[in-house]
């Protein structure tokens, strides 16, 4: 579990950096980079039985609210 607590926390990051940014071509690939930390969240949730759906954060909002 701990990989997939990994990959989730560093989906959260990125999404935390995009937030931050006001550069719209850096945002876009914080988001894309969140994106897929998120997928390799989902894939390793799958492989170690997890069937929870994992939190999706709005692009829009701060996960850390």
């Amino acid at each position: 579990m701990k990989m997939l607590a990994e990959y989730l926390e560093h989906a959260i990051e990125f999404e935390r950096m995009a937030d931050k940014t006001e550069d719209g071509a850096l945002k876009e690939q914080f988001l894309k980079q969140a994106e897929a930390y998120r997928k390799l969240a989902e894939k390793r949730a799958i492989q170690t039985g997890f069937r929870k759906p994992l939190p999706q954060w709005p692009q829009s909002q701060s996960p850390a609210g």
